[in-house]
C-alpha cells in the first residue's frame, strides 16, 4: 500500500507566460522511454514481483522505497507541464475561436484531450507503454537495468534543461537531476554489495556533476544528493545495509531518512471555461454544497 500525501516534493514557481511548446519537450521526462512513468513502473513491478523478499530484504527495501519516490516524480513533472500550458488560450464565445492559439502548438492533444494538462505520453505525443517495463526476475540483471535507466533518464533531463529556460521547467529538472543522481548511486551501491563490482567507476555516463546547472546547485547545497528516503515511517528500513558509506561525488557520508521529505503545497488550477473544465458553474457548486450538507445531516 502507498500512503499518499497531498503535497508536491518541491515548490514550483508559476511562470509569467505560457509555454506549451516547451511543455511538449518536458513531456519526454514524463512519458518517454526514460521518463518518470518508466522509472515508476519498472521499479513498481520489480517490487511487486520480487522473489525471496525476506532473504534479500535490503535489495527489496531499496527498490520499494525508490518506487514510492518515483510516484512523487511523476506527480512533479505532471504539475510542471500543467503550469507551463496554463494561459495559452482565453475564455470567450465559441465563435470567436478562443482556443485559436492551440492549433499551432506541437502537441494539440494537450488542448483536445486533456484540457491543457499533462498526459502519459512522450514529447511527440505517443502514449507511454508498458513495453518500457523491464522485470527479468533476476536481481542482478534488474539492478543493472535500473542503473542504466537512471543514467538514461539523467541524460534526457540534461538535454531538456538546455532546450528551455522556462523557470518552472528548470526548477523541476534541477531537483530531479539531484534526486536521479541519488538513484544512480543507490543502484551502483546495490550492485557492489551484490557482486563486488564498483559501478561508480563507470560514472560519469553522464557525469553526476551538477555544478553546471544553476537550478540544481541549491538542492545540492541542502545535501539532498546524499539522502535516501524510506517513504515509510516503519518499513523498508534495511536500505541502510546498502545506502551507506560516502557519496562518490563529494566524499560526504550518505544518510537514510525515515519517511518522506517535507514537500510543498499542492498547486490548484483555475477553471478553463473555453475547455468546459471542470464544467461546474457557481450555481452547480452551490447545489453540490447543499447536497453534501444534507448527506452529512447539517
Amino acid at each position: 500500500m502507498i500512503l499518499r500525501l497531498d503535497r508536491l516534493l518541491i515548490d514550483l514557481p508559476k511562470p509569467e507566460h505560457p509555454d506549451a511548446n516547451a511543455a511538449a519537450a518536458v513531456q519526454e521526462l514524463l512519458g518517454g522511454k526514460f521518463g518518470e512513468m518508466s522509472t515508476l513502473n519498472n521499479y513498481m513491478y520489480q517490487s511487486f514481483n520480487f522473489r525471496s523478499k525476506k532473504k534479500l530484504k535490503p535489495f527489496y527495501d531499496l527498490i520499494a522505497s525508490i518506487t514510492a519516490e518515483e510516484f512523487g516524480h511523476v506527480e512533479l513533472v505532471a504539475n510542471t507541464i500543467n503550469h507551463m500550458i496554463e494561459g495559452t488560450t482565453f475564455p470567450g464565445d465559441p465563435d470567436i475561436t478562443p482556443m485559436q492559439n492551440a492549433k499551432d502548438k506541437r502537441i494539440t492533444r494537450h488542448f483536445i484531450e486533456t484540457a491543457q494538462a499533462s498526459y502519459p505520453m512522450n514529447s511527440m505525443g505517443a502514449p507511454w507503454t508498458g513495453e518500457n517495463v523491464f522485470n527479468s526476475g533476476n536481481l542482478i540483471l534488474d539492478l543493472l537495468h535500473n542503473f542504466f535507466l537512471e543514467c538514461g533518464a539523467r541524460t534526457h533531463k540534461m538535454r531538456v534543461y538546455e532546450m528551455t529556460d522556462n523557470p518552472v521547467a528548470r526548477e523541476m529538472i534541477g531537483y530531479l537531476l539531484v534526486r536521479g543522481g541519488v538513484h544512480v548511486v543507490a543502484y551502483a551501491k546495490a550492485l557492489e554489495v551484490a557482486t563486488g563490482v564498483d559501478m561508480t567507476k563507470m560514472v560519469p555516463i553522464p557525469s553526476l556533476e551538477n555544478k553546471a546547472f544553476d537550478y540544481a546547485r541549491k538542492f545540492e547545497d541542502q545535501g539532498i544528493h546524499r539522502k535516501l528516503y524510506t517513504f515509510s515511517p516503519t518499513d523498508y528500513q534495511d536500505i541502510d545495509k546498502i545506502w551507506k558509506g560516502v557519496h562518490p561525488e563529494d566524499g560526504q557520508p550518505v544518510e537514510v531518512v525515515r519517511g518522506a521529505p517535507q514537500g510543498a503545497p499542492m498547486p490548484d488550477y483555475p477553471e478553463i471555461p473555453e475547455e468546459f473544465a471542470p464544467g461546474i458553474s457557481h450555481d452547480d457548486f452551490l447545489e453540490i454544497a447543499k447536497r453534501l450538507q444534507r448527506s452529512a445531516g447539517i
